[in-house]
């Protein structure tokens, strides 16, 4: 009787570890996964900031540079309608054509001394190095977070527990494009 008593105990602390172990080792994979869904969800959001930056910095962009734009283009016509006036009275015209102009673009200069087309462009290059470096960043924390997942389900026991419980290999990892390893032409 003491021999059985004894049998059962064991028994029963053997389940009971072998249970705890299962259910620890299944909890690691639940919370595995939800790193990776995190992981994820940050990188959504650097892709979401990106496609919200993108259209607005071009379109402040083209704002600016259409601005400066429009009064080179005054100041260009003024002085072509001034060079093929020939008449005073449309000379003097288009002269006041050009002072306006050219006041309008000097108040550009005066009031915006930092507003040129190439530096709000190189300020949108900026913006995207930027935005473009967060989301390699992101990427590769979600890929890490794949990894480890991966690592931990095909590792004994927790294979035995990962196929019990339904859990599998997870391939969606970022990976570079065939495009993006051959190296850039840059033209001038």
């Amino acid at each position: 009787m003491k021999a059985l008593l004894i049998a059962v105990i064991v028994l029963v602390v053997l389940v009971a570890a072998v249970g705890s172990s299962y259910v620890g080792k299944r909890n690691e994979m639940v919370t595995m996964q939800e790193a990776i869904r995190s992981s994820w969800a940050q990188v959504d959001v650097a892709l979401e900031r990106r496609a919200d930056l993108i259209p607005n910095l071009v379109s402040t962009v083209k704002g600016f540079a259409t601005h400066e734009e429009k009064a080179i283009s005054d100041v260009a016509n003024a002085r072509a309608g001034l060079l093929n006036a020939k008449a005073p009275q449309d000379r003097i015209a288009a002269n006041e054509q050009l002072t306006g102009a050219l006041g309008r673009l000097l108040v550009v200069v005066e009031n915006y001394p930092n507003l040129k087309a190439n530096e709000n462009f190189i300020r949108l290059q900026d913006e995207l190095s930027g935005t473009e470096n967060r989301i390699s960043v992101e990427r590769r924390k979600y890929n890490d977070a794949v990894q480890r997942y991966n690592t931990y389900i095909q590792l004994f026991p927790n294979s035995i527990v990962a196929s019990m419980s339904g859990f599998q290999r997870n391939d969606a990892y970022f990976k570079a494009e065939g495009q993006s390893r051959e190296v850039p032409k840059v033209q001038f």
